[in-house]
């Protein structure tokens, strides 16, 4: 409630960002991922991100995912000061379940 009569918009939900159908970045390490991700998402890791950004669409959103949080919040910061349409989706296991619900 405060948020709106300040004027700042509501922050997306994880399940509100998977129903645009964006490109899901795992930022974990290769072993990480290997044990365990969300299905379809790519692995680039946070060292390497940068050097990858030209492999990535401007025109579709991102979801960004790790262990925590952390590294995907500091992935998503990367990817919107590029130019892309990024958000932190946190830890793996959360975007994973929403996608599951969809």
């Amino acid at each position: 409630m405060l948020r709106s009569l300040f004027g700042i918009p509501n922050k997306p939900t994880v399940a509100d960002l998977l129903k645009d159908d964006p490109i899901i970045v795992d930022v974990r390490t290769p072993e990480e991922y290997r044990e365990g991700h969300v299905a379809g998402s790519m692995n680039i890791p946070l060292d390497r991100l940068k050097a990858e950004l030209n492999n990535l669409d401007k025109k579709r959103p991102i979801v960004t995912c790790c262990r925590s949080g952390a590294r995907s919040a500091t992935a998503a910061g990367l990817l919107v000061s590029s130019g892309f349409m990024a958000h932190n989706g946190g830890p793996w296991v959360n975007v994973q379940k929403h996608l599951l619900r969809s």
